[in-house]
């Protein structure tokens, strides 16, 4: 059954943002899929089953019995999730694909996670997994936004550093008003800020997940800058 797809009942909601949801679905009975860290599902409404999208998963591959996606407000499918999904509605669900897998191994790497926006979804499941095995692989997720506003699962990772002495979570800010009372990063992300971060570039893998300038602006840092192969990179872009 795991590999088919499956009409799920969605378990709970949880308002990340104003215009951002978090949606648990819950696995039906005798489904126990074989999947990783980084992959995305792909949901429908039973009544539009022509009209598909595809998520990454905000969960990791160690939180059984459900999935977790997490949406912002954007588009015909983004905007009905934010706005309609409700605990006790329900949904199909194509099971997990895709290839934006953590690399764990071996042993002390480096994952840089390059986020904007809504693209930092994924690597709460990273570092979600990172952590509960106790891994020797330290996560630095660099995430560009807006405003303090923007950020999302702000407290969660915090949360996530305080038990992680590997992990770091750092958020650069790019249209806070001048008197407002950030004290952390302000600006665009800078091929310098993000090679500030690399100590062995060889023990590095970069990922970045986000619009197609912020991503392709790292895959010229890694490529051209640093002069590392491309299989120390792992790119998803949209827009």
């Amino acid at each position: 059954m795991s590999k088919v797809i499956a009409e799920m009942l969605v378990e709970s909601v949880k308002m990340e943002l104003p215009d951002v949801k978090t949606v648990r679905f819950q696995w039906p009975a005798g489904y126990e899929p074989e999947f990783k860290t980084g992959q995305f599902i792909t949901v429908y409404w039973p009544h539009k089953p022509k009209y598909k999208r595809a998520y990454s998963l905000s969960s990791s591959a160690l939180d059984r019995g459900h999935y977790e996606v997490t949406v912002k407000r954007d588009g015909k499918m983004g905007t009905s999730i934010v706005d309609w999904v409700e605990a006790g509605d329900k949904m199909f669900v194509i099971p997990p694909a895709g290839k934006f897998l953590p690399v764990f191994d071996p042993p002390g790497r480096h994952l840089i996670c390059v986020a904007g926006g809504s693209g930092v979804t994924p690597f709460r499941g990273f570092v979600r997994e990172a952590t509960a095995r106790d891994l020797d692989t330290r996560i630095t997720v660099l995430y560009t936004v807006r405003t303090t506003g923007d950020i999302i699962f702000n407290e969660e990772f915090r949360e996530l550093e305080a038990k992680n002495p590997r992990f770091k979570f750092h958020v650069t800010c790019t249209r806070l008003a001048p008197e407002d009372p950030w004290t952390g990063r302000r600006g665009r992300l800078t091929p310098d800020w993000v090679k500030s971060f690399v100590d062995d570039p060889a023990t590095t893998t970069f990922y970045a997940c986000g619009t197609t300038d912020m991503v392709n602006a790292v895959e010229h840092l890694v490529t051209h800058d640093l002069a590392l192969p491309k299989e120390q990179m792992k790119l998803e872009k949209w827009g």
